[in-house]
């Protein structure tokens, strides 16, 4: 009997399960869900020192070879620790795509974790991003559906964009928005290909005793445009952390201009309050534009 995608239930049972029958020498171990857990992929513990990370639909699952390949050649490369694949695990026990074990990374995710100095955060996370972009890009993967295009021009997201614009009309400033658009998408992208991250967010950071510890989730990731990296400078850092973490990092006005616009792009279509979106997230998204309009009218 095949099973339909939308019927999956990703659960420790199923976890247990897939444990068993495909690495049986991990089988006694504990199988306990994260505390707090992502939308791409589901993400539970496998005794103290083992997490399992399953999609949690197919158009995430492409990540996961993507991250068994390029993760454990990345990480020499890095001044933090990131994921470290164990094992890939197959289809099975109904679930129908490819799944990965990998170490576990102590640390809280920074979105509900203490902080201590926001600003030499930023300026660790730059670091980071600067050492990521100098890391051999050769046969890396390129922009595609594995990253729903991140590190590729704006453009494919352009009438999204314009779409949210319309119907946000009157309850923000969209001229304004408008012309930060426009002058992302004018901004073309001509340097060769490096890696980025594709998501970095206060949910892929882990902090300890107040610092950045680990990068997590490269899932998005690939080789192209880095300005898909910079979103976190308007919807993480304010102040002196975002300009830490602008002058740390070797990127012209032009990358800044797309990194407003993937920003823009993201705060946009949350803003205009698609289905299912969180009243939260709706009003930081109205705050992330004002403060992206303020950064281009600054800087533009």
């Amino acid at each position: 009997m095949t099973i339909s995608p939308d019927k999956i239930v990703i659960d420790t049972s199923l976890v247990r399960r897939l444990i068993a029958a495909q690495f049986p020498q991990w089988a006694d171990l504990p199988v306990r869900p994260v505390r707090h857990g992502g939308w791409d992929n589901r993400t539970f513990h496998l005794g103290d020192d083992l997490t399992v990370r399953l999609p949690s639909a197919a158009s995430y699952a492409l990540q996961v070879e993507k991250e068994q390949r390029w993760l454990p050649r990345l990480a020499p490369h890095l001044p933090l620790p990131i994921p470290a694949p164990v094992a890939m695990g197959r289809p099975g026990e109904g679930y129908p795509w490819h799944w990965s074990v990998y170490q576990w990374r102590s640390g809280e995710i920074a979105t509900h974790a203490p902080i201590a100095d926001m600003t030499a955060l930023a300026a660790t996370l730059a670091d980071f991003l600067a050492a990521l972009q100098r890391a051999d890009a050769g046969g890396g993967p390129p922009p595609g559906q594995h990253n729903f295009f991140r590190g590729g021009p704006l453009s494919v997201y352009d009438h999204e964009t314009r779409w949210a614009l319309e119907a946000l009309e009157g309850r923000i400033d969209t001229d304004a928005a408008r012309s930060v658009w426009e002058a992302a998408l004018s901004a073309n992208w001509t340097g060769k290909p490096v890696w980025f991250h594709g998501d970095v967010s206060s949910g892929n950071l882990l902090v300890e005793d107040g610092g950045l510890v680990t990068v997590i989730d490269f899932g998005t990731s690939g080789v192209g445009d880095p300005a898909c990296d910079l979103s976190i400078a308007w919807t993480m850092f304010d102040g002196e952390s975002r300009e830490a973490f602008r002058a740390a990092l070797p990127l012209d006005r032009g990358t800044w201009a797309r990194g407003r616009g993937w920003t823009l792009w993201k705060a946009l279509i949350v803003a205009a309050e698609m289905p299912g979106t969180d009243r939260l997230e709706v009003e930081k998204s109205r705050r992330v534009i004002a403060e992206v309009i303020a950064d281009h009218l600054r800087y533009d």
